[in-house]
């Protein structure tokens, strides 16, 4: 199914429904970051996704990131909550969403890297070519965050 995601657009259309998510930046004994190529909008970003009720939110990362990559994970610690709510997501069934996310930090412990439905590659990437991969302003600030080392997580 298609995504739009716009960014603090006067001409975004209105949301119809709020998602509590999460997701994760998991990385490989290299210091590389997981990152998967979404089959809806064609962009990079972290594994992740909607909570489910049944879920804890470090368990919905954990869960999203085996659902999406094959990959087992282990939470470590907290990136950041993002709560913009100038960031607004379409989907082509009429949803127009605006979503909380808590992004963690993890790394693998099981599992090997399998695509799913949702994406079209899987890789683990060094930060230095972050920069090169076309990905939304919110996924960035997610990577931007956790390679600064902050000595708390951001809330935002």
């Amino acid at each position: 199914m298609a995504r739009t995601e716009y960014y603090d657009d006067p001409n975004a259309p209105e949301p119809n429904s709020m998602v509590v998510a999460a997701s994760a930046v998991v990385t490989d004994d290299r210091g590389r970051i997981l990152l998967q190529r979404r089959r809806d909008n064609d962009l990079w970003a972290l594994p992740g996704g909607g909570m489910d009720l049944g879920d804890s939110l470090p368990g919905a990362a954990v869960r999203e990131v085996e659902e999406e990559t094959g990959l087992k994970v282990e939470i470590t610690g907290l990136v950041g909550t993002y709560t913009d709510p100038r960031h607004i997501i379409a989907y082509a069934d009429g949803e127009i969403r605006r979503q909380f996310n808590v992004c963690f930090r993890a790394r693998v412990v099981g599992g090997s890297l399998a695509i799913s439905d949702e994406s079209t590659e899987l890789r683990f990437v060094h930060p230095d070519e972050l920069d090169a991969l076309p990905m939304h302003h919110t996924q960035r600030l997610r990577l931007t965050h956790f390679l600064a080392h902050r000595p708390a997580p951001y809330l935002g």
